[in-house]
């Protein structure tokens, strides 16, 4: 097989990967500077870097590779260490560069009016595969989403039921509606998605959060929900709101954890009513539609 093809093939499919080269050789070693192994998501792998111990060790390093999605460094002395003795006259040392392979991380935007577009065009900067969803059709179109990897014009439940968002997926909600939010964001809890994020103040999250949680919807799936959704920098303009969204989106696919403190009225059981309905009238009057 050629590794170049299953690499692209890997990406194409939505799978992760990691390949690893031999990047410095200094002696006698089983296999020759720039061999290449790919490590599939499965465990399984194309090509070689020379086999015996070296090989697995790369391999249970490339599946942490996968995992943190950051590239390392491995040396090995043959010489030195018994264990790396592949029958060979060797005793060389080489290093091996270990990197992910990711597929192109895909940002499913529920809603396409004015923050939509904004979103849409900044994130597909930052290298997202942007799809579009809206039960309009004057809004969603090519027109208004040239570079759109998918633009979807129908109801939102009949859209869903056709999509299958996976760990690489990246869902936003921004439609014009308190209803339709709610409606995706049942959906989106329930899904595989990295991150889900909505938009609107806390007063809505919180209504929003309490109507789904009667229904049945584990409190725990709310956790990893992003709302009020985007970076707290300030952000008043529809391309402003864009802007701290697509800011969030980079910081949760590079991994960089951060406190949710806009949550912690949810995760506290400490609240009753009293200090909810406190929250709920001093909260802004305003709240974005998405539009």
């Amino acid at each position: 097989m050629d590794i170049y093809e299953e690499i692209v093939a890997l990406r194409q499919q939505g799978r992760r990967g990691a390949i690893a080269t031999i990047v410095n050789v200094r002696g006698s070693i089983p296999s020759f500077e720039t061999a290449k192994m790919l490590i599939r998501d499965d465990g399984s792998i194309v090509g070689t870097i020379g086999g015996g111990c070296v090989e697995a060790d790369v391999w249970q390093a490339a599946r942490e590779v996968m995992e943190s999605e950051k590239p390392r460094t491995l040396t090995f002395n043959l010489n030195q260490n018994p264990k790396y003795d592949t029958g060979l006259v060797c005793g060389g040392t080489l290093d091996i560069f270990i990197e992910p392979v990711l597929p192109a991380a895909r940002l499913y935007i529920f809603g396409a009016g004015h923050v939509a577009r904004g979103l849409y065009k900044i994130a597909h900067l930052a290298g997202f595969d942007v799809s579009v969803i809206d039960d309009r059709e004057s809004y969603a179109n090519r027109e208004r989403f040239p570079e759109a990897k998918e633009v979807i014009a129908e109801e939102f439940d009949q859209a869903m039921t056709r999509l299958t968002p996976n760990e690489t997926s990246y869902i936003v909600i921004v439609t014009r509606g308190h209803r339709d939010d709610m409606r995706v964001l049942r959906w989106a809890v329930q899904s595989r998605a990295r991150y889900v994020g909505m938009i609107g103040s806390k007063r809505k999250t919180i209504t929003i959060f309490r109507e789904l949680v009667k229904e049945g919807i584990p409190e725990q799936s709310f956790e990893r929900v992003h709302a009020p959704v985007g970076l707290d920098i300030g952000a008043i303009t529809p391309d402003e709101i864009a802007v701290s969204i697509t800011a969030e989106l980079i910081a949760a696919r590079r991994g960089v954890e951060r406190p949710l403190p806009h949550m912690s009225w949810f995760h506290s059981r400490q609240l009753n009513a009293d200090e909810s309905a406190k929250i709920v009238t001093t909260e802004d009057a305003e709240e974005p539609t998405g539009n």
